[in-house]
This record gives structure tokens, sequence and C-alpha cells, in this order.
């Protein structure tokens, strides 16, 4: 058994994983064991539900973010493996209120088919369902449009603040989708690392990366990214990864954005801090305001060393919605 990660074993970890959350969280979320799920502890009540999941190991996603203004329900596979049609629909069951259920799903093949089998699933249980794709990875963007599309990556967390706020006012299903689908069309990242993942009970890292190097465009199940770049300081690597998400989104003088400094795992927040000090710093001599910023390890990559930018354009509507209270594990700011 490798010495790097603590475990009992490997292939119960997401079990116990899920066991401790709700131990820690006794007062904000329930697990269901089989099949599993996390759930909010008071239930859904008289609004639109909102579930989604996929791969565990990149904690807090999704199941640190069930709670008052988020999730109601998060749907976690294996380690970097999708969860069942099974469980996503026991999950929607489980959070659906009568008002219908939001599924905000990451562009990645194995979730797209299996959330859309468990929409259609509780179509069939008579549960309104709509989906919001989030897919704002620009490494995996391609000219031609072939292939899956762009990763769905840290823009994930906008979605589901925002329409977790709105569904907690009370908004229709086809206006929570409508906003989600705003959300996720208006958000783009870039990710680097310094250091590869390695999966719970292996021993070597998902790729090597020299010293001297980062490895740029890396993806959130440890895929390998689009080039190599010298090793610099802060501002330049910064600089690397943001440039190419203003121009995607077409953000100019004027312009407004909420900003995600994220830590794909192994990044101290030191790192972090300064990182956003720098995107800060460069977006204000662009002329972009930074209206509001999530600096922390929220979308990760097990223990990846690196860090993830995302830029939304915001407005007054995004960031009323973002700054209305919620209370999750791994979220929480506003009334209780």
């Amino acid at each position: 058994m490798p010495a790097r990660h603590i475990v009992n074993d490997p292939d119960d970890l997401v079990a116990e994983a899920l066991e401790g959350l709700a131990l820690a969280h006794p007062d904000l979320v329930r697990v269901h064991r089989d099949p599993a799920y996390v759930v909010r502890a008071g239930g859904t009540r008289g609004k639109v539900a909102l579930v989604s999941g996929g791969g565990s190991g990149h904690e807090p996603l999704h199941t640190g973010f069930v709670g008052t203004g988020m999730l109601d329900a998060a749907v976690p596979g294996a380690v970097f493996a999708s969860p069942t049609a099974h469980q996503i629909r026991a999950a929607v069951a489980a959070a659906d209120a009568g008002r219908g259920t939001l599924l905000v799903v990451k562009n990645y093949t194995g979730d797209v088919l299996n959330f859309s089998i468990a929409a259609e699933l509780a179509a069939d249980d008579a549960i309104a369902v709509e989906t919001v794709l989030v897919d704002d990875d620009l490494a995996t963007e391609r000219p031609d449009g072939d292939g899956p599309g762009r990763r769905g990556t840290a823009a994930v967390v906008a979605v589901e603040k925002i329409c977790g706020a709105a569904a907690e006012r009370g908004a229709a299903l086809a206006e929570v989708a409508a906003l989600g689908r705003r959300v996720a069309g208006t958000a783009r990242t870039m990710a680097l690392a310094l250091e590869a993942c390695t999966h719970p009970g292996r021993s070597r890292p998902s790729f090597d990366i020299a010293d001297d190097e980062v490895e740029f465009g890396v993806g959130i199940h440890g895929e390998r990214g689009i080039g190599r770049r010298p090793r610099g300081p802060a501002r330049e690597l910064v600089a690397e990864l943001a440039r190419p998400v203003v121009e995607a989104l077409g953000l100019g003088r004027g312009a407004s954005v909420i900003a995600i400094v994220n830590g794909l795992g192994g990044t101290h927040g030191l790192e972090l801090s300064a990182a956003h000090r720098e995107l800060t710093r460069l977006l204000d001599g662009l002329g972009i305001t930074v209206a509001r910023s999530l600096v922390g390890p929220y979308v990760t990559a097990l223990d990846m060393k690196g860090i993830s930018i995302t830029l939304v354009r915001a407005d007054d509507e995004l960031l009323d919605l973002w700054d209305a209270p919620v209370r999750t594990p791994a979220l929480s700011w506003g009334g209780r």
C-alpha cells in the first residue's frame, strides 16, 4: 500500500468519506448508502430541487455544496467515475418537492449519458426535469466543433450557487434552468499543474512533469494538458491562464466578472491568494472589474498541485444571486 494516502482500503474510500461528511455536518446533510447520494438534512420544501454529481476525487464538489441556497442532492461516483443512472434517479426522487428538478451536469461523456438516462427515468416517475450542461474548459475547445466539446470544470460552482439562490427564492424550473445556461455560457476556465495527481492505491502519478516545467491545460481527472510551459513566477503563470479566458469571453474595459481562483488539491492557500492578487492586478490593468471572488480548493483533482482560473461575466442580477445566503459544508455566507 503506497504511503502517500490516508486510506484503509481504496475501494472503501468514497463510502467512508461520505460517512465522515455526514458525521461532520449532521445539521446540513444526510447520506443514503445504497444507492449512494447526499441530500439536505431538512429535505426540499416548496421549491425547485437542484441535483448534481460526478466522480469523486473533486471534493468539496459536489457533496460539499449540498445545503440551503445551493444543491438539494449530490450523487458521487467512484473516484473519477460517473455515478450510475440508478443513483441519480434515486437522488432526484429523494430531492424533488413537486416543482421539478434541475440537473447540473459537467460535460463528460459518462456524466452526460447517465444523467440523461436518469432524466428519462424521472420523467417516467412524473417528475419534471431540466438539465444544464456546464462546459467551461477552454483547453478542450476545438474550432471545428468536433468531439465532445469543452469539459466541465470550476464554472459548475457558479452555476450551482446562482441557480440554488434563484430556486431558494421560488423561481420556476424553466427560469432556473435558463439562468443556469446563461451562467454556463458566459464562463470559461483554464488550468495548469506543477505536479500530477495520484489515484488512491497507486504509487505513480498520472503523468510526470519536470521540475522546471508546468503542464498547461490540464483536466480535473488527471488528464494531461495541451502543452508544457517553463515554470515561471506567479504573475507569468496567472497571465498565461487568464488572457485566453478574457479573450474567449470577449471581456473589455468596463466588464465585470466573478473570479474563481481554484486549487486543484495540492496547492497551498498562500499560493492561491498570491495567484488571486496577480489575477486582480492583471484584470485591473485591462479595465475589468473583479466584482466578486472565490479563492480556495473547490473543484479538486485529488492531490494535484495546480490552479485553475474561472471568469464568469457578471451583471447585477447574477451578483445579487451570488450574494444570496448559502449554507453548505464547503460554502457558507449570509443569513442562516
